[in-house]
Formats: structure tokens, sequence, C-alpha cells
């Protein structure tokens, strides 16, 4: 179904209920206050860039004596930052507006879809009694202020132009031993399906004293895993340095204590011989590369405004394998681009057979308003690109599998995210898996490994392996050294 901003309003909200399923992820683990400011929940929606501008909202409200409740039926307002990436995104957060409409909370929204819609937000719920921008989530407390005294406030930069650092409050809503670091924000690449430059602005890049201060503070909380984030990570401080500053931060961080750094959303030219040398030299920056290729075919990567040359993305991969020999790597591509022909797409299923990608995420085109391919001809017809989404899917999953399995007999380092000391089992990630997009790897316990606890790295001998999981098993002293000696 298809929702238009211009007709939602307080008539329409029951009729929306019936037809939508609330779907919505209210963040855990907030401490309450007390203080007699109302009551604020939170529902976070869209992807982990999204989630570090709720934690700093979080942070902000706290520092300010907010009460701040887990559950948001024993709250007064709620704050859902929301996702406008696509139109699925957009009908997410449709969902979970109307449905809290519904219960009668005062809204504020914020993120992508307060900063594409803005006042119309406003004109079409009653409920919503402000908007904030993705550039303006740090005037959150001043927002809420402005509510308590009576106002409606629209407040949202035309232009983003804010980037958070490590003096801005900040409260964590993952797992106490991982963390997400954003190194920057926006993106100055036009690539023609991508409303995110309007949205997020331009890029801008924190300093690499900035980014390192934050990391060391992360790995005094404990945090064994930090996640680099931004738009496009490998485009890392060409606004600021002039020149791509991804290898040197990584370096630079080398120095902190945190076992995992994982790198996420690489350009394939930002990919260079220096980056990838940081990849394989520094210890903890683990060999994972999260490269969203888009598509294989130079025609439809024209199009898309990406690079295309001929066999650009192959050669690319080579040169990554010869580098990083043990590089895990996870690309995202999208069917159904207009102008893909049986001819574009045949090429594109034969690239994944060939290259053996560990993880693939497909995606069928969505146009979007205000970009370029939204305009383009030859559009494809949805159900025969969900057809050619569930052929790559089909594709990949026997070679996904196979990776996994290739994994058995091997000793590898587990991050504990949850015990289960009733059935003796505990789950968790080794580094080939990247929390929430990636499997797990699942542990039998003995009755003498019952002292782990989550947070820990351990090592666990890989036993077993399906489509998405592993499974293994604790490794003691011995194993080790044995390991070690084959």
């Amino acid at each position: 179904m298809q929702v238009n901003f211009f007709s939602l309003s307080s008539s329409l909200t029951f009729e929306l209920m019936n037809r939508f399923e609330p779907h919505q992820e209210l963040l855990p683990n907030y401490e309450h206050i007390n203080t007699d400011k109302p009551s604020v929940a939170f529902a976070h929606l869209g992807c982990e860039k999204n989630r570090v501008d709720t934690e700093h909202m979080l942070g902000l409200l706290r520092e300010a004596g907010y009460e701040v409740r887990s559950n948001e039926k024993e709250a007064a307002v709620v704050v859902i930052n929301t996702c406008s990436f696509i139109q699925e995104a957009r009908e997410e957060s449709v969902r979970t507006l109307v449905e809290l409409a519904a219960q009668g909370k005062e809204l504020i929204i914020a993120g992508c879809l307060a900063q594409h819609f803005q006042e119309e937000l406003l004109d079409s719920l009653p409920e919503a009694k402000a908007v904030v921008g993705t550039g303006d989530y740090q005037h959150i407390v001043e927002v809420l202020q402005r509510v308590e005294a009576g106002e409606r406030v629209n407040k949202v930069s035309k232009n983003p132009t804010f980037l958070g650092d490590e003096n801005l409050p900040r409260y964590r809503t993952t797992a106490h031993a991982v963390a997400y670091l954003k190194v920057a924000e926006g993106c100055d690449y036009r690539c023609a399906f991508c409303i995110i430059p309007k949205l997020r602005g331009d890029q801008r890049s924190r300093s690499i004293e900035s980014i390192v201060a934050e990391a060391h503070q992360l790995a005094e909380q404990g945090v064994k895993e930090l996640i680099l984030i931004s738009q496009i990570t490998t485009n890392y401080g060409i606004d600021l340095y002039g020149v791509p500053s991804l290898a040197k931060l990584l370096r630079e961080l080398g120095e902190v204590n945190i076992p995992w750094i994982r790198v996420h959303y690489a350009y394939p030219t930002g990919l260079t011989a220096d980056v990838l040398d940081a990849f394989r030299e520094v210890p903890n920056i683990l060999p994972y590369l999260d490269l969203p290729l888009q598509h294989s075919h130079p025609d439809v990567l024209k199009a898309m405004n990406r690079p295309w040359q001929l066999n650009w993305n192959s050669l690319l991969l080579d040169q990554i394998r010869e580098q990083l020999p043990d590089a895990v790597l996870r690309t995202t591509l999208i069917v159904g681009f207009p102008g893909e022909t049986q001819k574009h797409f045949d090429h594109l299923a034969s690239f994944i057979k060939k290259q053996c990608f560990d993880h693939v995420g497909v995606f069928t085109f969505s146009a979007e308003d205000g970009t370029k391919a939204a305009t383009l001809p030859d559009q494809v017809a949805p159900d025969l690109a969900l057809a050619r989404k569930d052929k790559l899917i089909s594709i990949q999953q026997p070679i996904a599998e196979a990776r996994n399995r290739s994994c058995i007999g091997r000793t590898v380092d587990v991050l504990v995210e949850q015990i289960n000391f009733q059935t003796r089992t505990a789950v968790g990630r080794c580094g080939r898996f990247a929390p929430e997009v990636d499997g797990e790897v699942r542990l039998q316990l003995g009755l003498d490994e019952l002292n782990i606890k989550e947070g820990m790295m351990v090592p666990a001998l890989i036993t077993g392996a399906d489509l998405y999981d592993l499974t293994g098993e604790l490794v003691g002293v011995q194993a080790l050294i044995d390991s070690c000696r084959k």
C-alpha cells in the first residue's frame, strides 16, 4: 500500500491502523530518573547512523533530567526517529506514527522522514507536536521544552550541516560489548537511485583526533567490537584533509584497546592499496569488507552513476583477494533498475556465481521522488524485479552455505552475546558475522563452562554450519595448542 502524506490526517488514523500491523523497535534498558518533567520514550527506525543519532538524543534528554521510559505506554511523549530511504521504510515509519497516535501520544518526529516531509507531517498528523531534521537532533531538549509550552515546532534545517562528536552526550542502546561510531555524515556522491544526500546533506568528516578520542571512551566502557559507519566510509576525510584518510584513521585506531574494529559501507573506488594495507597490517581491524556494488553490468552501473568501467568490480575483487586472502566479503545489489534487460540480469547472475561472496543482500529498485532514476524510461515491472531478486537469492544461498561450511574445523574467536544456562547454550558472533545483518555462532557449553559471561570473547572450534549460522564448542588450552601446531 502506498501512503501519501498529503492525505494522511487524523480522520485516516484508525483506517490506516486497520491496514498496517504495527512494527517498531522500542529501545531497551533506559534508566529511570525521578523528575517532574514529562516522561519520554523512543522508537528507533532505520539504519545504524539513525541509531547513533537516537543515542545522542537519549543522552541529551537524560542529562537534562527527563525520565526516559523503555515502554511507550508509560510515556507522555514519544520521539520517533524515522527512516525515509525507500517507500517501504516510509511505510514502516507511518505504521509506527499511526499506532502511537492512536494511543493518544504526543509525537516528536525526528530523522529522515521529518527531513523529507517537514511541515506536511505537522499538517497531516494533529498528534505530531514537532518535527526534527537529521541535522537538528542536537536541539531535542529545546524542542521538547517548546512542546511542553504548547508550541508546534518545525526544527528542520534546509541543508543539514551538524556533526556530532565525542563531547555530545550519548546513551548507548546496543549490547554492552558492541558500539557504532559515526566517522562522517552525509554524502557527496549522487547515485541515480539514492535520496540520501537530500536527507543527510553533503559529506562532513570528524577529525581523526575526535574519532580516536571517542573510541578510547568506548574502550573504557568495555566495548569489544567497534563498527565504523558513515554513508561512504572509504571517502572519510576528503572534505576535511583534502585526501581520503581512512587508511590513516585505521592505523590510529590500531592503538585503541578494542579487539575488533569493523568497517561498514565501502565504495569501490575507495578501496585503494593503502586502505587494503591497513586492513592487513592493523591487528584489530577485521578483514571484513562491506562493499555495496549494486550491480555488475557496465550499462546498468553507468545509468546508476556508479563506477562502470568494464570489469571494474571484478578487478577490484581480485585485488582484495590478493592483498587480503582471508577477507570476508559482503555486498548489496539492486535488481529491476530502469533499463535492466535480461542480458544485464544474466550478467549479474553470472557475476554472483563467479565471485562467491560470503554475504549478499538483494533489493528491488524503488523509484524515489527527487532522484534521477525515478524519471528514467524503461521502468521494470515490479513482479519481474521480484522474480529476479528471488533468482539471485537462490543462486547465493548454496554459495553462502559453502562459505560457512569452509569454517568447520577452524578455531575462531566468538563474542558472546546471549547465554541460556538452562539449555547450556550460548549465542555469539565470530569476525565473519556483523551484527543484525549476518549470522550467529551457537555454542554448546559443558558443565564446567558455565562461568562465561555475555560480552566475553572466547575461542571456539567450529563443528557445524548451515545456510546462515555456525555451531561450535569452547576450546580449552590444550586444544588451542594442538590447533596452532597443525
